[in-house]
């Protein structure tokens, strides 16, 4: 009898063990996003057959074998022919893909200051990052760029024994819904973005921070740095002075793209006040100041660029000082760097924007679940931007 497991299983089975993992979507889905490693197999769940070719004699009968596909139903049709074939060893991965889009790890961030307790939840399918700042002499914590697997970040609050204080956001996101507001509201908690997002016209209330402007987590400092480029309200939060949280405006591997908000010769506009940031407000920090983005680059293939899933994803700003290549161009160079190689727009970004500034509700859980299918295309270039060791 075949066995479902849970997309957290089938996590904990890519980090442990050697299996065959099968995709049953239609060839199109998958190209445009699947689990690294994954073979397509088209299997129609309506008709019970399949629609492309598979030959089972390729694989032995003793094999772990795992299937997955869009929500469940197509992949666990497919892992009972497999047992009608004579496979012992299948199961399927209940929620499909849409459940492994949901999936977090909760990594620590080790800290200079004993009362401070960092925690990094990566969203290891769309490589989002967010995070929670804890005062562990007061019990109090903050909660920065919460997607909608609420309870994923609620339940690293409990975990580790915090009460959430305030709910962050770094920008209006446009690569996935974000439900800062909501779990606030549910909190009865103040809702931070930096006052420059206005600039976005959102139709909702928030408490903006001004620049520079500090907020207390227990006894932790959270200072409000502008750091526009990205978008015009885009805010990085510097945490007690030895960590800044800065959004999509600087990654591990990259730097944020500009064109999303900007678009004609605006675009450009946007990437010179990129360029004015990562110049002369983030690289004019301290050396050993860790920088903690709001993604990670995964391909459309699944694989991770310069970072793996389950361990810290940070540098700090001496090391991309020195090793990030787009960070060594003149201006001018930046510029016209920055619109030469760029990756495709994430999907339904618009939308995603219209939702998160409150211009637009999505129709229920399956359309949420389908504006925020596959990987966040929110970094400036498609492969790494670091130079090799």
């Amino acid at each position: 009898m075949v066995t479902s497991i849970s997309a957290a299983e089938l996590r904990d089975r890519i980090d442990r063990d050697e299996f065959v993992l099968f995709d049953t979507r239609n060839p199109e889905d998958f190209d445009g996003w699947h689990i690294a490693g994954a073979e397509n197999v088209e299997y129609s769940c309506a008709n019970d057959e399949l629609v492309g070719e598979f030959d089972p004699d390729a694989y032995d009968d003793d094999e772990e074998i795992v299937v997955t596909c869009a929500t469940g139903n197509s992949a666990e049709a497919f892992a009972e022919y497999l047992e009608e074939e004579g496979f012992e060893d299948v199961s399927w991965v209940d929620g499909g893909m849409e459940a492994w889009s949901m999936v977090y790890d909760v990594v620590p961030i080790a800290t200079d200051r004993d009362d401070l307790e960092l925690l990094q939840l990566q969203r290891r399918s769309k490589g989002c990052l967010g995070y929670l700042i804890g005062s562990k002499r007061t019990g109090e914590a903050a909660l920065v760029d919460v997607t909608r697997a609420t309870d994923a970040f609620e339940r690293a609050a409990a975990e580790y024994g915090y009460e959430i204080a305030r709910v962050f956001d770094t920008h209006i996101h446009a690569d996935h819904i974000s439900a800062g507001r909501e779990l606030a509201a549910e909190h009865g908690v103040p809702y931070h973005l930096g006052q420059a997002a206005e600039t976005r016209d959102p139709q909702f209330d928030f408490d903006g921070l001004e620049a520079n402007e500090v907020v207390m987590v227990g006894e932790i400092p959270v200072k409000a740095v502008p750091t526009p480029g990205h978008t015009t309200g885009m805010t990085s939060y510097l945490v007690d002075g030895e960590a800044l949280l800065t959004g999509d405006t600087l990654f591990v591997e990259s730097i944020g793209r500009t064109e999303l908000q900007f678009a004609g010769e605006d675009a450009k506009g946007g990437a010179r006040v990129q360029y004015e940031t990562l110049h002369h407000k983030i690289m004019t920090m301290p050396d050993h100041v860790k920088i903690l983005p709001g993604h990670f680059s995964v391909t459309d293939d699944g694989e991770y660029i310069d970072v793996t899933p389950g361990l810290p994803m940070l540098s700090t700003v001496g090391t991309i000082r020195q090793r990030n290549e787009i960070l060594q161009l003149e201006e001018d160079e930046f510029v016209e760097h920055m619109f030469d190689n760029l990756p495709s727009k994430p999907p339904n970004y618009e939308t995603v924007i219209a939702t998160n500034v409150g211009e637009y509700e999505p129709e229920g859980e399956d359309e949420m679940n389908e504006l925020e299918l596959g990987p966040n295309r929110c970094a400036a270039t498609a492969d790494s931007a670091v130079a090799d060791d």
